[in-house]
């Protein structure tokens, strides 16, 4: 497996002062541009703030509250949007999918840059709606904090702990079928 797909993962900790920079940010979005897409549709759209500025401070107010917890420290937080139509009211297929191969190529390219990212469902996608003022052919569909990892004391206790936890996945005996459902590939 490459590397920069076994040293992905979702952290917490962030460092509250770190930056990112005009060129990291605009390699992330480059690395998400470049998804594949069905029939290169693109129907993924980027929404995004840096830390202190009012477009951070609106994805921050749409978060849960658990997410609020830590995702203040974060470099930039961004949404990550599909269109369900093109220009000419065609709808569009499968956009969410494509929205998450960008995502993937957008975290992946995180990682490349030495930052990490944060994928997260926990927020209202009407605020976002609403506060962004997005299309009713546009629709929310993940936040992501992006920055610098920071110490995992950063966190409150409980947070700490699963920062700390070994990662672990399912194996692929449980993943990969073959012939039938159930039958393991692997």
């Amino acid at each position: 497996m490459h590397p920069l797909i076994s040293e992905r993962w979702s952290p917490r900790a962030l460092d509250p002062a770190a930056k990112i920079t005009d060129a990291q940010l605009e390699s992330l979005f480059e690395a998400a541009r470049w998804a594949a897409s069905s029939g290169n549709t693109q129907p993924a759209r980027w929404l995004v703030g840096r830390r202190g500025d009012a477009s951070f401070q609106q994805i921050f107010d749409a978060l849960r509250p658990g997410n609020q917890s830590w995702a203040g420290a974060a470099s930039a937080l961004l949404v990550g949007c599909v269109v369900t139509e093109d220009e000419t009211g065609r709808t569009l297929p499968m956009p969410d999918y494509a929205l998450g191969l960008s995502a993937q190529n957008l975290v992946l390219q995180a990682v490349a840059e030495g930052l990490v990212a944060h994928q997260m469902g926990g927020f209202s996608r009407e605020a976002v709606a609403t506060s962004f003022g997005l299309p009713a052919t546009a629709q929310a569909v993940v936040a992501i904090a992006v920055g610098t990892l920071g110490a995992p004391s950063l966190l409150p206790e409980d947070l700490a702990a699963r920062e700390t936890a070994p990662r672990v996945r399912k194996p692929l005996s449980e993943l990969v079928f073959t012939e039938n459902w159930g039958s393991a590939a692997f």
